[in-house]
């Protein structure tokens, strides 16, 4: 179930993004919610990305999965992917715990190498998910503070007449002319 005030906020920390990364990124999650029906879902609206973890528990220690959206990319997160089998070498990451690869479409999802991830990561998750369990949405945080959820737009730079560098900014705030200061 998920409950409409949760699915309006999710939406609006969906709609930060580009159009595409937000539309690929509701495919996905979409994909994840047919697959783990009985997982509860757990948004988190965070400095560096959106993650939405999914798992038995409204603990996020115990999720299993976390579809992270970042500005140009959606990644899919093994929150106990340390030692799964990976024959393809899919999966990225160094650490204790976590390892992750980016989904390239929601496509990624039917893989055949992560498809296999995904069920041995669930059959080793330290929490199962019930399979008599309700989907939820639930809301768990919302940064004050957040990093831009679109990509930066490239300035360009206008060409100098006479090959001069552009003007340049002091600390003060004052311009002056790259021949000024020759």
């Amino acid at each position: 179930m998920v409950e409409p005030n949760a699915a309006k906020q999710l939406a609006s920390f969906l709609a930060k993004f580009t159009p595409q990364i937000a539309a690929q990124a509701e495919a996905i999650l979409n994909r994840m919610r047919m697959r783990l029906p009985t997982a509860l879902e757990l948004a988190y609206d965070n400095y560096n990305a959106l993650a939405i973890g999914f798992g038995p528990t409204e603990k996020s220690s115990q999720a299993i999965f976390s579809i992270a959206v970042f500005p140009q990319w959606v990644s899919l997160f093994f929150l106990q992917g340390k030692g799964l089998p990976d024959p393809e070498k899919i999966l990225k990451g160094t650490g204790n715990v976590v390892r992750h690869l980016v989904l390239k479409s929601p496509d990624a999802l039917e893989d055949p190498a992560v498809k296999a991830l995904m069920e041995v990561a669930l059959e080793r998750a330290a929490v199962p998910l019930d399979p008599n369990g309700k989907h939820r949405l639930i809301i768990k945080s919302i940064s004050p503070k957040q990093r831009p959820r679109r990509p930066a737009v490239k300035a360009t730079k206008p060409a100098s007449p006479g090959g001069r560098h552009p003007a340049k900014v002091r600390n003060s705030g004052s311009r002056i002319k790259a021949a000024d200061r020759e």
